[in-house]
């Protein structure tokens, strides 16, 4: 594929070196176009070095190939990272006045932006506006992440780890720029994932296998399909999917506080979480020691069921609940009893145990629909399995 990978003048521009070697390995062939600014953080020599191909930053340069109208016609995405609150405001604008910012009027392709600056810069309205804007235009601009900035500052305006950017690219690449690409576009998300731990003592806890790969698979792909999407995570460890707000909860009943807090803004909301069904009645204030003989037992209390609050709490029109069932034995069977007594419109049902579902990289399952509907999901990538997931989401939300 012929990416463009759009470089603007912020001190994150470091990071994008790393998001194009990651583009280049797995095949792609990148054309690197800074802002002349950008020059000032990263220079064209190591841009050159990395993607084996010219530095573009004039449309003065090989004018006899017009670059600043074929690098958009022939690219299959533009992706900028950094972008800046200036070069975002150019974009609105429709500027032209640097050969980034025309390819940007030229290209036909998707066009992802992945914004990095100060949080009062990304705060202020006069940026709030213009990413709208773009997203209102189709382009999927990527919420930052929260964490350090320039130096002793910190807060939301982070660039997201190249390793996350690559993955949004290679979904958004995979889709290509139909319109199916973008059915998430104004849609607000909340997923959660990963699983909860409901602690015995200071330092022990009831857990499960649970990575969180296929929640924060869901979240990623959310984003690249250009919803507003936030991530409730239970310990795991994981890189903040790019795109996703993040907010990170231990327990189950911390989930779901954190879930029903977050759940009117949503239109669609994903329960992938694996949660603990049972917490210990009473925490001990200090580590359990053996005693030479048998245990004394675990007094176990019920934790609430978040799907059935969630469903009973549903306030918004048209809000779409999905639950996940990981399930042994009969899978389909009790996955269809699940559905029923949850009360939620899809439930994912896959088998777990054995390596299966728990950890890896990839997933099988079958989503039931309350209406009767049943679509299996064929064993591939987590990534791919929740692009699925979102098409019967999405078909739904329309």
């Amino acid at each position: 594929m012929r990416i463009i990978l759009g470089v603007s003048a912020g001190i994150a521009a470091y990071k994008a070196c790393e998001l194009l070697r990651l583009l280049t390995e797995s095949g792609h062939r990148v054309q690197v176009v800074p802002t002349p600014a950008a020059l000032n953080f990263v220079g064209a020599a190591t841009w050159a070095a990395l993607s084996g191909q010219p530095v573009l930053t004039s449309p003065w340069e090989s004018v006899h190939e017009v670059p600043h109208v074929r690098l958009g016609q022939e690219a299959d995405l533009v992706i900028v990272a950094p972008a800046t609150a200036d070069l975002m405001a150019r974009a609105v604008a429709g500027r032209s006045d640097d050969l980034l910012t025309a390819v940007l009027l030229t290209a036909r392709c998707p066009l992802i932006f992945a914004p990095a600056m100060h949080t009062e810069m990304w705060e202020h309205a006069a940026t709030r506006a213009n990413v709208a804007t773009l997203r209102s235009r189709g382009c999927i601009v990527l919420d930052p992440g929260s964490g350090r900035l320039t130096g002793q500052d910190s807060g939301p305006g982070r660039l997201p780890e190249p390793a996350e950017l690559f993955l949004v690219a290679q979904r958004v690449l995979a889709r290509g720029a139909g319109a199916m690409a973008q059915n998430l576009a104004g849609r607000t998300i909340l997923v959660s994932a990963g699983g909860t731990r409901e602690e015995l003592d200071p330092v022990r806890y009831l857990g499960n296998w649970s990575s969180g790969k296929q929640g924060y698979a869901l979240a990623r792909t959310a984003a690249s399909r250009g919803a507003a999407v936030t991530l409730v995570a239970a310990n795991t460890g994981l890189p903040d999917p790019a795109g996703a707000r993040v907010i990170r909860v231990t327990s189950a009943r911390e989930l779901h506080d954190a879930m029903l807090a977050e759940s009117d803004a949503a239109d669609a909301i994903v329960m992938a979480a694996a949660v603990a069904d049972f917490r210990p009645a009473i925490r001990s204030a200090a580590k359990i020691k053996k005693t030479g003989g048998a245990p004394a037992p675990i007094e176990l209390a019920e934790n609430p069921d978040i799907v059935r609050s969630l469903v009973a709490a549903r306030r918004r029109p048209g809000q779409l609940i999905v639950a996940f069932a990981a399930e042994t034995g009969d899978v389909l069977a009790n996955g269809r009893a699940k559905l029923a007594r949850k009360g939620c419109d899809l439930l994912v049902v896959n088998q777990v145990g054995n390596g299966l579902a728990f950890g890896t990289d990839d997933n099988e399952a079958t989503v039931l629909a309350a209406d009767g509907a049943e679509v299996k999901l064929p064993r591939a990538a987590k990534d791919e399995i929740a692009d699925a997931i979102w098409d019967e989401v999405a078909a739904r939300l329309r």
